[in-house]
């Protein structure tokens, strides 16, 4: 087993590290959206009415949810409302 050790103070690309952060800033910003997406579209129906209103209906709700939480994440990696690039900027700023 050869293992190399990591050298302290060993050289690294700037731009390797502003990439990596990028990316991470991205994502964040998207997954924020995304989420925030998801929260409006369950506010946006109401709890507990199970299929036709019966109230019995606990996996139809947990599909429903799924469903959202698909659609959320969709809209957010396609432009969504715009938050997310508002959000990049944001943070790109103040890195």
């Amino acid at each position: 087993m050869n293992v190399k050790a990591i050298q302290p103070g060993a050289v690294r690309d700037p731009q390797d590290s502003k990439a990596a952060l990028n990316s991470k800033i991205d994502k964040a910003a998207h997954d924020f959206e995304a989420l925030l997406v998801s929260e409006m579209l369950k506010a946006s129906h109401s709890e507990g009415g199970g299929w036709l209103g019966t109230g019995d209906d606990s996996s139809g709700d947990t599909a429903v949810g799924m469903g959202e939480e698909q659609l959320a994440q969709a809209l957010a990696n396609g432009g969504g409302l715009g938050l997310a690039k508002m959000i990049e900027a944001g943070l790109s700023k103040s890195s």
